[in-house]
C-alpha cells in the first residue's frame, strides 16, 4: 500500500477506536483529538478545544446511562483528510428509557471526522440527540406524514 492509503486506513481505525471508547465512557477519547479540534453536536453547537469536548463528553454522560454504537454495521469511507462514519446506536437513558424506538426514534448517526496526521482536528455529529422521545412537537408532524402515506 502505498502511504496515502495507509494513513487513510490509520484514520478509519482511528475513527471506529472513537466509538469504542465514547461507548466504554473512556474520558481519554480526548486524546484522539487536537489541541484546537472543534466538534458539532445538534441542539448543542461547537465545542472548540480539547477541554470543551470533554465537558461536553461528561454533559452527555449525565443524560445517558448506556450507550452502544452497532461497530460491526458501520459504513466507513474516507478520502483526504476526512473520514465518514454512519451507523447505528442504541442505549438506555439515565431516566430508564431505552432507545431507539423504532417508531420515531432509530438511533441512526453520521460523523464526519477531519483529521490532522493521526489526530481529529474537526468533528461533526449528525444524530437525533431526542433519545428518550420527548419532543413531542418534533414527533407529532412525522406521525402526521407517516398517517397520510399510509393511506397512498
Amino acid at each position: 500500500m502505498d502511504a496515502i492509503t495507509e494513513i487513510q486506513k490509520r484514520r478509519e481505525e482511528i475513527a471506529v477506536d472513537y466509538f469504542r471508547m465514547v461507548d466504554a465512557g473512556n474520558p481519554a477519547v480526548v486524546d484522539l483529538f487536537t489541541e484546537d479540534a472543534r466538534m458539532f453536536y445538534p441542539k448543542f453547537g461547537i465545542a472548540s478545544g480539547k477541554a470543551q469536548i470533554g465537558a461536553f463528553a461528561q454533559g452527555l454522560g449525565r443524560g445517558i446511562a448506556s450507550l452502544e454504537h452497532e461497530i460491526d454495521g458501520f459504513t466507513v469511507l474516507s478520502s483526504g483528510n476526512y473520514v465518514i462514519v454512519e451507523g447505528a446506536e442504541k442505549g438506555t437513558t439515565t431516566s430508564g428509557v431505552n432507545f431507539p424506538d423504532g417508531v420515531s426514534s432509530f438511533g441512526l448517526f453520521c460523523n464526519v471526522f477531519e483529521f490532522q496526521g493521526e489526530l481529529v482536528k474537526r468533528l461533526h455529529i449528525y444524530v437525533d440527540p431526542d433519545f428518550a422521545n420527548t419532543h413531542t412537537e418534533g414527533v407529532a408532524w412525522g406521525k402526521s406524514v407517516q398517517d397520510s402515506i399510509t393511506s397512498l
